[in-house]
């Protein structure tokens, strides 16, 4: 993306994420008390992801899950799942404090969804053009599945949101999200509670 189209979608951001930001707060105020009051401290779960060329930036997102308790037999994101996270994910509440990174710059509102650190070293030369671009809250992939697409089908459209991204396909792609969001679709991948985790080379000869 050269400077000026950079500029704009950067201006584009900041002029739905600020407002978006503050006409939330009271939303994330009420979300908070509740992960305060059912799951306890810490009310925000923080994770290093990889941000624009694989650059690690430090995720925000309200707390889901309960701690790992491996007397309560709570070691997987399946048993660490509560109702209240369940909720915040099918609402994508639990999405809103990432409205600061945007805000900082480390997010864009719409683009490849970050992932773990650890996939860096699984994605092939092709796959990890998705970080050519900022990762975003929501992206193609998201209006397109969410998680109960195949992670070949995800990052097929991860790329082609790099090579084709406009702020119209943007606005676009963030009003597709809100729909997505009310119909609740593919909220968990195919038998996990959230997504299943990405085994690299094992998943694309899989998907051949």
């Amino acid at each position: 993306m050269d400077a000026r189209n950079e500029a704009a979608k950067r201006a584009f951001d900041l002029a739905i994420a600020v407002p978006a930001l503050v006409l939330t707060m009271p939303v994330q105020a009420i979300a908070a008390l509740a992960i305060r009051r059912f799951l306890g401290r810490p009310v925000l779960f923080r994770q290093t992801r990889p941000g624009l060329q694989g650059e690690p930036f430090e995720l925000v997102k309200f707390r889901t899950m309960s701690e790992i308790d491996a007397a309560r037999g709570r070691v997987d994101d399946a048993s660490r799942m509560t109702p209240l996270g369940r909720w915040l994910r099918a609402t994508s509440i639990d999405e809103l404090p990432t409205l600061w990174n945007v805000v900082r710059g480390e997010l864009s509102l719409v683009g490849p969804r970050p992932l773990l650190m650890r996939y860096l070293d699984r994605y092939s030369p092709e796959q990890a053009r998705r970080h050519e671009v900022r990762p975003g809250i929501t992206g193609l992939a998201q209006i397109s599945g969410r998680n109960a697409l195949s992670w070949d089908d995800k990052f097929r459209l991860d790329v082609e949101y790099v090579d084709h991204h406009t702020l119209l396909g943007d606005l676009r792609i963030l009003l597709a999200t809100v729909a997505t969001v009310l119909r609740r679709d593919g909220i968990r991948g195919d038998g996990a509670a959230t997504a299943s985790e990405y085994r690299g080379a094992d998943d694309r000869e899989a998907a051949m």
